[in-house]
């Protein structure tokens, strides 16, 4: 007699619905703007006034950085160690200056390419990146998928910036998710505004889920709850049975 087969479950979509509704009565419950998006274990993106727009701040950078790989490749140019210098600061420390010098490269033309190969739906800029607006709908789509946004001769060098940011800004997102998930994101903030965003990419450690999300906030009662709104909303998003951390 044959021995029974055993059928393996496939792993738990994440967020659940009950995270997702738990997060969504998070965000409802924080003083001032919040949204944010996720595609989930299983591709599907959801989210809370997902696609209102938002100042883009510093998130716009890892568009920046986007561009400026592609314009690279179409170049047939290297990345010479100027070009390492400018965007490692640009992303790993978020240096205004230089995002001002790789915006001068690639200019609102770059990023509206990074936009449409990303199929980010509402991505809005006009004379500066500083100038940008986002969703959390479309950040998430960037982070989505990075193989996509990114040209494949710089995109382990791009990736590897992406998760190399310093400890002080691994606010948010990478507080709720790492040990668990290896996080390849950006972060923006304006304090004038008590505004902060984050948007990432979440690769499972031990499993072979991934999934990625955006939270962005506006005229918030200050940058610490701010930053503590996006984490709040991801601990949810990323808890096995909903409720945060």
């Amino acid at each position: 007699e044959a021995a029974p087969t055993t059928v393996e479950r496939p792993p738990a979509k994440i967020p659940s619905p009950e995270a997702l509704r738990d997060a969504w009565n998070y965000a409802r419950g924080r003083t001032g703007e919040v949204s944010f998006a996720v595609i989930d274990t299983e591709g599907e993106l959801r989210g809370r006034s997902e696609a209102n727009r938002y100042p883009a701040a510093s998130v716009v950078k890892a568009m920046l950085l986007a561009a400026e790989v592609r314009r690279l490749k179409h170049a047939g140019a290297r990345i010479d160690p100027t070009t390492d210098r400018l965007l490692t600061a640009m992303i790993t420390r978020s240096d205004n200056g230089a995002a001002d010098a790789i915006y001068g490269r690639v200019g609102d033309a770059g990023l509206f390419r990074v936009a449409k190969r990303a199929e980010m739906k509402r991505f809005t800029v006009a004379g500066h990146w500083g100038n940008a607006r986002i969703t959390a709908a479309d950040m998430a789509r960037f982070f989505g998928d990075l193989d996509r946004a990114l040209v494949r001769r710089h995109r382990e060098y791009a990736k590897g910036l992406l998760g190399s940011i310093i400890e002080s800004q691994r606010w948010g997102i990478p507080q709720a998710a790492e040990p668990r998930w290896a996080v390849r994101f950006k972060g923006g903030w304006l304090p004038s505004h008590a505004l902060a965003h984050q948007a990432a990419e979440l690769r499972e450690r031990d499993g072979p889920r991934e999934l990625s999300m955006a939270v962005l906030t506006d005229d918030q009662p200050s940058h610490e709850y701010a930053t503590a709104t996006v984490r709040g909303v991801a601990e949810r998003l990323l808890s096995p049975s909903g409720g945060g951390a």
